[in-house]
């Protein structure tokens, strides 16, 4: 009681240092020097008043502006209410920066680090009041490589909402919008422009130039108000063209191995986790591991990175899952992932080696070719008594030991054998005698309940019926497989639908088809009263 207590006060306690967080987060945490950017500090707590303490900025950022927001949000009958402090700040030099931490009462937001890259020293003159302006990260990629196209629009002049931007189209390229449009501050020539950033990924697919056209930024100017008219006058329809941009495309390196999917990235790491951990928990026959193997790489999408390679262990079955693909958007593009779960059966006893997997690819950073690893896994597997009868048994060799026991048992076995015979002679004479009523359900009634099972597509349900009725058979389930393909790759279906996600799609239809088409020699005969045309039990 006192533990359940404990926990109970242990969870109130941690999710009121939750609510009462003072959260702190930046929509970017690379820019240029003198562009702002905003700073929001959000908290649950609603017994706080005040505003937070702005004060630690002033050492290394102007404060141009601060906005309180207010929220009230209803969920499942539990209200929540939020406020949201959105700071604009500017950098007051370039370099490594660090928005210290900030209080508000007794609680404190956590520190975040900027990269303010120094400005360019080229003064732009005549400026005009709209222009647009395109870069990108690199000019020369390999083919299927990532390259972060960056438009900025910077206005001078208010603008209306009607503002819009002719959409990007390569031939013989991929784009991938990264994320939304941003929009921040920036002063050029001592005049404060309004700024509006878009992003794209381009992924090249063929070697060569790639020409980048022209994009038209249209938007509608806002006239200032004059002394005759003190409300602001609609202004002109306005179109500006960014500059076209070559961007070149290296071919594939020839040192890159043949036969090998080309994986260009600026980084890619392998993480593994399997769920319950062999390491720490006995795992026996018929059990299953979860094995969920991700593969992350910083400047591919997630439709670039191929499926890791199959590994077939003898003594270990596989039921994999179809992969989970996400994207990532960070100041450097897209961070793509693919995730692939497997169920791991292990049939045999013993130690399994799960080899180690590579993944070759080109680091696009450094320029060289890499090679990322999953080390080998070592299987403990145990005998699991449960499945022992329908385990085929191995043969065990034997010590040599002394000769007249084996001589003693022949003999007791030849007698025994004669004395058999013997009586089998005599009741050759004897009226035939019906067998005694079966106990239990006849087989019959067996195969009926596994049959309403595969039809209803029900596999936990199919698996016991067909259990039940192989224990009816002359061969085990496991011989009768062995003998007959087609039940062998129904049962395959049949347990890859028992152990990984997909069992809601297995159909019965194919194990019921080859139960039915079974050789008969294979399967059990039907007991006494089932069918008219059996022969006499002792034919004269």
């Amino acid at each position: 009681m006192r533990r359940a207590c404990a926990l109970v006060f242990s969870l109130a306690l941690s999710l009121q240092v939750q609510a009462a967080a003072l959260l702190a987060s930046v929509d970017r945490t690379r820019l240029n020097a003198g562009e702002t950017l905003e700073l929001t500090l959000q908290t649950q707590d609603i017994t706080q008043f005040g505003k937070p303490d702005l004060e630690p900025l002033q050492a290394s950022f102007e404060v141009r502006g601060t906005r309180q927001v207010n929220n009230l949000t209803t969920l499942n009958g539990e209200t929540q209410a939020s406020t949201r402090w959105i700071i604009t700040l500017l950098p007051r030099q370039s370099g490594s920066l660090q928005i210290p931490a900030l209080h508000l009462g007794e609680v404190s937001s956590q520190p975040i680090e900027l990269q303010v890259l120094q400005a360019q020293d080229n003064v732009i003159e005549n400026l005009a009041p709209v222009f647009i302006e395109a870069s990108l990260d690199q000019n020369s990629i390999y083919v299927q490589a990532q390259a972060v196209l960056t438009l900025r629009i910077y206005h001078s002049v208010a603008l209306y909402d009607d503002s819009s931007l002719s959409r990007l189209q390569l031939d013989g390229a991929k784009v991938e919008p990264l994320g939304e449009s941003r929009t921040y501050e920036k002063e050029i020539n001592g005049v404060r422009h309004g700024v509006i950033e878009m992003r794209y990924a381009i992924y090249p697919q063929r070697s060569g130039d790639l020409t980048i056209p022209s994009l038209t930024f249209s938007a509608t100017t806002v006239e200032p108000a004059t002394d005759q008219d003190s409300a602001p006058r609609s202004g002109k329809q306005t179109h500006v063209s960014s500059a076209q941009i070559t961007l070149q495309a290296k071919p594939i390196p020839a040192s890159y191995p043949a036969n090998t999917p080309w994986l260009p990235a600026r980084n890619l790491t392998l993480e593994e986790h399997w769920s319950p951990d062999p390491t720490q928990a006995a795992t026996q026959i018929g059990d299953s591991l979860t094995r969920s193997v991700t593969i992350k790489a910083e400047g591919l999408s997630s439709t670039q990175i191929p499926p890791l390679p199959g590994v077939e262990v003898t003594g270990l079955r596989r039921y994999p899952d179809q992969p989970q693909l996400r994207n990532e958007i960070n100041d450097r593009g897209l961070l793509g992932s693919r995730e692939e779960r497997e169920a791991l059966v292990p049939t045999h006893a013993g130690t399994l080696e799960l080899p180690n997997q590579d993944v070759i690819w080109w680091n696009t950073r450094e320029d060289h070719l890499e090679r990322s690893s999953l080390q080998a896994q070592t299987l403990q597997i145990q005998d699991n008594p449960a499945l022992s009868a329908d385990t085929p048994s191995t043969s065990v060799p034997l010590e040599s030991g002394p000769l007249w026991p084996w001589q003693l048992s022949t003999l007791i076995l030849a007698l025994t054998t004669l004395s058999g015979f013997a009586l089998w002679w005599r009741a050759r004479s004897q009226p035939a005698v019906l067998r005694a009523a079966q106990s239990g359900p006849s087989p019959r009634t067996l195969l009926d309940d596994l049959k309403r099972a595969c039809q209803a597509n029900d596999p936990q349900a199919t698996r016991q019926a067909l259990d039940a009725w192989a224990r009816q058979q002359p061969e085990t389930l496991a011989e009768m497989a062995a003998r007959f393909v087609p039940l062998s790759d129904a049962l395959d279906g049949l347990n890859g639908a028992l152990y990984s996600e997909t069992g809601q799609y297995w159909q019965g239809e194919e194990l019921w088809r080859a139960i039915g088409t079974i050789p008969t020699a294979e399967q059990a005969q039907p007991t006494p009263g089932e069918s008219s045309s059996l022969p006499p039990l002792y034919p004269k």
